[in-house]
């Protein structure tokens, strides 16, 4: 039996890049490539999936070279959480996406860096950007919202978050990966600037935040797949955008032929040694891949993980950090800051717990652990709150909260009238949406924007026997509701609320937190209203406009618009101004409580562009910022907007242009140009 090497730790006090070229000297071509893939094996994951039901119970080794001390590259799952292990669950993104607010997501990626570590790992695979071009897409709940600034702005928060406690994290899913049912299939034709200035700025703004690592999508982008794509992997991302870190494929189908991803700039694949294997060394020992291909992937790996690996910790990992007071303290408010409320009538809302007696609660996601998608990105958390749960232990013995789980219409009915409120909790669960892994699990993407018949018959038949009835909507992503928004007093998007969900609804309904959540997408009247969306597609447009930008093009109103959120107090937004400099312009405002409790507003600025014949949005966001008001006090906004927000690319010069003139600046509470102030500024 051969000796074995002793693990050479990594010399001290060195540059991790001159260290990094230093090891890639030494090592043969098959150390290089073992450093190209994870060393999971197909067996261990069917075992995780079949055997145990459960992706990714413990992080999933990659790399590693324990003769030269280079310590493997160990990947835990996201983004609402860390999948390994037990841990905290967050709201999911689109919850978050609903806060609009950095500080507040920064804060998240801190804790889950933390429980990263604390669970054994070293890399957060969560950092979803994935734009949401239409809100059938199942994996909605995994992003932030339809629109690439606010996408950016949480993404980069998140990131920095997350490499405070020396995690690499993961950006993906790189890209124009926006179906899932077909997501192995479908083949994306994107035109040029809708490619650069749609679908690539959020992720660019993740690079230039210092994100370790991309990881490449499953589909393929204008006849080539993503993780083969040298267009979207050399040229853009490791070229234009000076990437410095690596690029990890989506878990095993992401690589389709090893040769011509290698020579395309992906680097790692994952979780196992399959198209990076012996064809792979023979490619690059007959001269098919050039060795150089080898030593630039092991050096982009080698210099990442020592970066991140020699670091000096701010903090000790004890197991006790997971899912610990703080962090489920931090779960609640990160629920509670994303409760959106839509709709309102007669302040039907928040409910009174001194004048009334008696609450009746509909639907089985009332009493339903409503935390997500039960796919790669499900977290286990040690406990959840139910809706019900919330509403129980608010209420303690001051209200009676009665629940009908399965009642039918009519039954349900009587049990409204005889309340002083009534609550129908409505929408989806892990079944409807989500991950689409054919036969393990056949969510996918939904086949309705609107709700079941049998949601529909329920809150009809409770508001007709009582007038205030609330509906608290579940789930990922836009809900149509025309058809029965009228019959009720009040919605509120609860979204999947993570473990501390119920006491954060419970919270909100009965006025404890004023909400203050925007939507990040836009609810449309009608599906007419939304670009054209086939699950199962072998071939699709990525056109330039959707959501907030498309009904302004075609002139249409949304049900409810991109940024809008009431709230229990109302706001004005005066003396509206902007200023412009060299790369930027500042935009400042007045926010007013003038409502009798303190509130939580977000003020967003959005661009309009000098008039030219190009194709341009009427409108796009390019700044925003969430301020919280006492009652009849005042605040003074300030909202730096980067000139490089106002660029259009030029396909033909291959270069991104300013044009000069009269910009118009929208500024106000959501993308309704009613609720905006227009104001005008020079360049």
């Amino acid at each position: 039996m051969p000796e074995q090497q002793p693990e050479r730790q990594p010399e001290p006090n060195r540059n991790p890049d001159a260290q990094a070229s230093a090891i890639l000297s030494r090592l043969t071509l098959r150390e290089k490539l073992r450093l190209m893939a994870g060393t999971s094996s197909l067996v261990s994951l069917g075992v995780d999936f079949l055997v145990l039901g459960r992706y990714n119970r413990r992080p999933y080794p990659a790399g590693g070279l324990r003769k030269h001390g280079v310590p493997p590259v160990l990947f835990s799952d996201g983004p609402r959480g860390v999948v390994s292990g037990r841990a905290t669950c967050f709201p999911v993104a689109m919850a978050r996406g609903a806060s609009w607010d950095p500080e507040l997501e920064e804060r998240i990626g801190d804790a889950i860096g933390r429980e990263v570590r604390a669970n054994g790992g070293n890399f957060f695979g969560g950092v979803c950007v994935n734009l949401l071009r239409h809100p059938a897409w199942g994996r909605a709940q995994e992003t932030y919202g339809e629109d690439p600034h606010l996408l950016g702005e949480m993404g980069a928060a998140l990131v920095r978050g997350v490499q405070r406690h020396n995690v690499m994290a993961c950006v993906k899913h790189y890209a124009l990966n926006s179906i899932e049912n077909a997501r192995f299939t479908v083949d994306v034709t994107v035109d040029e600037r809708a490619l650069r200035e749609v679908y690539l700025p959020h992720f660019r703004r993740c690079v230039d935040e210092g994100a370790a690592s991309i990881m490449g999508a499953y589909n393929k982008v204008r006849g080539e797949h993503a993780c083969e794509n040298a267009y979207l992997l050399r040229d853009i991302l490791k070229g234009e955008w000076s990437f410095e870190g690596f690029v990890m494929s989506d878990f095993v189908f992401g690589v389709r032929e090893g040769a011509r991803a290698a020579a395309a700039g992906t680097d790692v694949e994952m979780p196992f040694r399959w198209r990076f294997g012996r064809k792979l060394l023979r490619a690059v020992r007959g001269g098919t891949v050039p060795e150089a291909v080898i030593d630039e992937a092991a050096l982009r790996v080698l210099r990442t993980v020592l970066r991140f690996t020699q670091a000096d910790d701010p903090e000790a990992y004890p197991s006790r950090v997971v899912a610990c007071a703080t962090h489920t303290a931090l779960a609640r408010e990160a629920a509670e800051r994303s409760m959106t409320l839509i709709r309102n009538e007669r302040r039907a809302l928040p409910l009174d717990a001194g004048g009334i007696g008696r609450v009746a609660v509909f639907g089985p996601l009332a009493d339903a652990e409503t935390i997500g998608d039960h796919g790669s990105s499900r977290v286990y958390p040690p406990y959840v709150v139910t809706p019900l749960q919330g509403l129980e232990e608010y209420a303690g013995d001051t209200v009676d909260i009665v629940h009908l789980r399965d009642s039918d219409p009519s039954a349900a009915a009587r049990e409204a009238a005889a309340a002083d409120a009534a609550i129908v909790f409505a929408g989806y669960d892990h079944r409807d949406e989500g991950e689409h892994l054919t036969r393990f699990h056949r969510a996918g993407d939904r086949t309705s924007l609107h709700l079941c018949a049998r949601d529909v018959e329920l809150i009809r038949a409770v508001s007709a026997s009582n007038p205030r009835t609330v509906v608290v909507l579940i789930g990922g992503s836009a809900v149509i509701v025309e058809e029965w928004k009228d019959h009720v007093a009040a919605i509120l998007l609860a979204w999947y609320p993570g473990m501390e969900g119920g006491r954060a609804i419970a919270r909100t309904l009965f006025g404890a937190v004023n909400p203050g959540g925007k939507l990040p997408f836009t609810i449309p009247v009608a599906d007419a209203d939304l670009p054209f969306f086939d699950r199962n597609a072998r071939a699709i447009e990525y056109g330039y406009f959707h959501g907030y930008t498309l009904l302004d093009r075609v002139g249409g109103r949304a049900a409810y618009p991109f940024g809008f959120g009431l709230s229990y107090t109302s706001f004005t937004v005066k003396d509206v101004c902007a200023s412009a400099q060299a790369d930027h312009l500042t935009v400042s405002a007045v926010v007013r409580n003038v409502g009798e409790v303190t509130g939580e507003e977000v003020v967003q600025v959005y661009a309009g562009f000098p008039a030219s014949d190009r194709t341009m949005p009427v409108k796009k966001l390019v700044g925003f910022r969430r301020v919280s008001v006492d009652a009849g006090e005042s605040a003074t906004l300030v909202v730096p907007v980067s000139v490089d927000a106002l660029r259009w690319y030029n396909p033909d010069s291959r270069r991104w242009m300013l044009d000069r003139g009269e910009y118009t600046l929208h500024v106000g509470t959501s993308s309704d140009a009613r609720d905006l102030t227009t104001i005008h500024v020079t360049l």
